[in-house]
């Protein structure tokens, strides 16, 4: 599975952005998708997953009830809304997959998910 992230750029705080991460190379079926990020010098950090079939959520407590995952298995995209942006939302955001368990868990793990995409660039400004 290749896994390219796109949708990222420079937003004052407050405002929105639609991350988008497309599939392809290998059916999306039974994948688990999760989002990440790393802020410069820091580890990269669990951001939200879901699981394949039934499509299960799972936010970290620094974005729960601002930023929603989806994903539309028919386009092989998922999707990243990601509202009342925060400066500390500032980081490269990383998509990631995985078929372990065949895809229903929606780890926060990182050493679960198998596929990477590039990163795409999210700046918050105060």
């Amino acid at each position: 599975v290749q896994l390219q992230a796109s949708g990222g750029g420079l937003v004052q705080a407050g405002g929105s952005l639609r991350l988008s991460c497309a599939a392809t190379g290998r059916s999306f079926s039974n994948y688990a998708m999760g989002w990440f990020r790393q802020a410069l010098g820091k580890e990269r950090e669990f951001v939200a997953a879901i699981s394949w079939s039934p499509a299960n959520t799972y936010y970290d407590g620094s974005v729960k009830g601002r930023f929603t995952i989806s994903r539309d298995n028919a386009k092989n995209t998922v999707y990243l809304q990601m509202n009342d942006l925060k400066p500390e939302d500032t980081a490269v955001y990383y998509c990631a997959a995985h078929s372990a368990y065949g895809g229903s868990w929606a780890s926060r793990d990182k050493g679960v998910y198998n596929y990477w995409g590039q990163g795409t660039q999210v700046t918050v400004s105060s």
